[in-house]
């Protein structure tokens, strides 16, 4: 009986089909490798996220500013970065990214609409530029950022959404302490970048 349980365990390990790193090798294209690169992606994800709930927090107004800003910056500043050569030189600055997003929701930050506006385009230019170094000009590097700017898109307008309903105290501090997460993951990050230097 083990004779046998050896033999289909090791028919089923040897047959099993060879894994992908990437979506385009599977055959769901650049959009969608673009998508999940940023849903896969911590360093992308959490300070689009930070920004969501902070848009949330202040207001629809900042909320739909963010939701128009943030990801056509990210498309700019990843259309920008295309040409440019990949480099370590931007994981710092996504831990400063995470360090100070977190912070400003811990806060409660009082921003004004335009300091909003601001902080999304700064933001999805950094990242975008980031995230386009290095893949070089090609069209499905392009048809990966449209896949990314989307997911942006997205993720903003329904984490700001929910967050713009918030009334209950109780609730906008459960947000602040998500904000107090994301910083203290920007924290160590910060430490894991200077050390790696």
């Amino acid at each position: 009986m083990k004779r046998h349980t050896l033999a289909v365990s090791t028919a089923l390990l040897l047959g099993c089909a060879s894994a992908h790193a990437h979506l385009e090798a599977t055959g769901m294209g650049p959009i969608y490798d673009g998508v999940l690169h940023f849903l896969t992606s911590p360093q992308d994800l959490l300070p689009a996220l930070a920004l969501a709930l902070l848009a949330g927090l202040r207001g629809a107004d900042h909320g739909r500013r963010a939701l128009l800003t943030l990801p056509l910056a990210w498309l700019l500043g990843s259309l920008v970065g295309l040409n440019a050569a990949a480099s370590s030189a931007g994981t710092l600055g996504a831990a400063l990214w995470f360090l100070f997003m977190g912070s400003l929701v811990l806060a409660d930050a009082r921003l004004s609409l335009a300091a909003t506006t601001g902080l999304a385009a700064l933001l999805g230019l950094f990242h975008g530029a980031f995230n386009g170094s290095g893949l070089g000009l090609s069209l499905p590097s392009f048809v990966a950022t449209l896949g990314l700017a989307a997911a942006v898109f997205v993720c903003v307008a329904l984490v700001a959404a929910f967050i713009v309903r918030l009334r209950a105290q109780w609730a906008r501090i459960a947000v602040r302490v998500v904000g107090s997460w994301i910083a203290a993951s920007g924290l160590l990050m910060v430490g894991w970048a200077i050390r790696g230097a």
